[in-house]
């Protein structure tokens, strides 16, 4: 445990993002003054890290060893943007405030770089949308070299997460140069059932078995939800349709038929670009749901092991076996599915660099048109968070040689890196990054990445995003609990109608 005390406020998102890449074996605790006194008094006395923050700069303090950091009152850390400091949102604010906080950012990250003795892949960029930097610096006309230098001088980010960042960036737009993106909708119909609940997993998820009575009237919501919609989109062309989870296949085959067969008539299909429907867990997936599947046009698929290690598939709680995982991919191929998904999830329980590989060449074998790779995110609302705790096991953390595995194996198979981004306690200071064939770039993934388009969400925990013209984003939330959200079915749309309007 490493507890950092801070004496004012607003600033411990960044001080906890980055201490935490500094420190990625540790849980980080950040104590404010307005923190509740009980918290305080718990991890007080284990307070490793002082941040005083004053009006002329800061004073840090790292188990006794001292840093300093005088403000001038400009932004004198680093030269100044590109453009109109493209991407640099969260310290979006007035000029002093935003100058100030990027300067200490600064002063943090190189006080912790000559602590540790060791910089950082994406040096103090502390954002979860490290490619948005890049997509509006090319909008903005700068060139390939600006940019990188922009990312390694202004935020210290490595030169091979620069390019990536730019060569990322680039393929959005070039595909979302084709579309009409704010006319335009995708829409997102969540099926919160899964099998079991992974360790890891903080989704919206309940166990098949015990709501299982509960699903049909959990459709007959989402069809209403789709009625709605439906009409008041009806003007607006649909470009992407993405069911999630939860694990879709979870519902039974004839479950499946009849919410696809209110879909398609409801919609007009002719125009979306993208069907995708997570299969996700092998152990939902049969033959009929399959052809239930590509007989109504789903054309983009998911089968994720997550990891090809049959012990950590154990430890996580995630029940389909290697052999179910390997099953099910074959019977998605030998059905006519040419755009399948995999994902892997790097820094589990136990992984090691071996492991990784092993992983990486078994699928390589299987040769998925498309890979996502996360770095392992410990939520708070996780089981796995508890489980470390309980288990007195040190935060597990992800390293470059493992994401480098990764990288080739995706090389190996031919795909390039096509979205980016990462999530908040992450472990390490990495990111997730999907990779695909050319051909293959999943639509959907780029823009709810980018946020340049409307998404309609549907079902339980989903949130709907509103992109207005000016690039001003509203969203609206369906309430997370199953039984809550068939039973307060018309406030949900009402929010959308609120939400929907013009």
């Amino acid at each position: 445990m490493l507890v950092v005390e801070l004496n004012k406020a607003n600033f411990e998102y960044d001080v906890n993002s980055i201490v935490r890449a500094f420190y990625p074996e540790e849980q980080v605790y950040v104590l404010t003054p307005e923190c509740r006194e009980e918290k305080r008094e718990q991890l007080g006395g284990n307070v490793r890290i002082r941040v005083e923050l004053g009006e002329e700069g800061a004073l840090l303090s790292v188990d006794g060893r001292e840093y300093g950091w005088e403000w001038r009152g400009d932004s004198q850390e680093s030269p100044e943007p590109v453009g109109d400091a493209a991407g640099d949102e969260e310290t979006a604010g007035k000029t002093d405030e935003k100058t100030y906080k990027y300067g200490f950012k600064c002063f943090l990250y190189r006080a912790l770089c000559q602590e540790t003795g060791k910089e950082l892949p994406w040096g103090n960029l502390t954002g979860i949308r490290p490619t948005k930097i890049a997509y509006q610096l090319l909008e903005q006309g700068a060139c390939e070299q600006e940019i990188i230098d922009h990312y390694m001088l202004r935020y210290y980010v490595s030169r091979d997460k620069a390019k990536l960042s730019v060569d990322i960036a680039r393929r959005e737009r070039e595909l979302l140069g084709g579309l009409c993106v704010q006319d335009d909708y995708s829409l997102y119909i969540g099926i919160p059932f899964c099998p079991s609940t992974c360790l890891y997993c903080s989704f919206t998820s309940f166990p098949i078995a015990v709501y299982r009575e509960k699903v049909d009237g959990y459709i007959d919501c989402l069809i209403k939800e789709m009625e709605f919609v439906a009409q008041r989109y009806r003007d607006r062309r649909l470009d992407c349709v993405y069911i999630g989870g939860g694990t879709p296949t979870t519902l039974e085959a004839e479950q499946l038929e009849r919410l696809l067969t209110k879909l398609k008539a409801l919609f007009d299909f002719s125009t979306v670009r993208e069907f995708t429907v997570e299969a996700g867990r092998a152990d939902s997936i049969t033959e009929d749901k399959l052809r239930v599947l590509h007989s109504f046009g789903v054309d983009r698929i998911s089968v994720n092991p997550q990891t090809m290690k049959q012990k950590t598939l154990d430890i996580i709680g995630r029940k389909a076996s290697v052999a179910q995982v390997e099953e099910a991919y074959a019977l998605a191929r030998k059905l006519g599915f040419d755009n399948i998904n995999m994902d892997l999830i790097l820094g589990l329980p136990g992984e090691l660099e071996e492991d990784v590989q092993r992983t990486i060449d078994r699928v390589v074998e299987l040769a998925p048109d498309s890979l996502t790779v996360h770095s392992l995110a410990i939520k708070r609302a996780s089981r796995l968070n508890r489980w470390i705790q309980e288990n007195g096991m040190p935060i597990l953390h992800n390293t470059d040689e493992t994401m480098e595995i990764a990288a080739k194996g995706a090389e190996r198979l031919g795909l390039v890196p096509y979205y980016l981004y990462r999530q908040k306690n992450m472990s390490g200071n990495f990111e997730n990054v999907g990779y695909a064939r050319e051909g293959k770039l999943g639509l959907y993934n780029i823009l709810i990445m980018e946020e340049k388009q409307t998404i309609v969400a549907l079902g339980a925990g989903s949130i709907s995003k509103q992109v207005y013209p000016d690039g001003r984003i509203e969203r609206i939330e369906n309430v997370k609990d199953v039984s809550q959200y068939i039973e307060r079915i018309g406030e949900m749309i009402e929010r959308k109608r609120m939400l929907l309007e013009d």
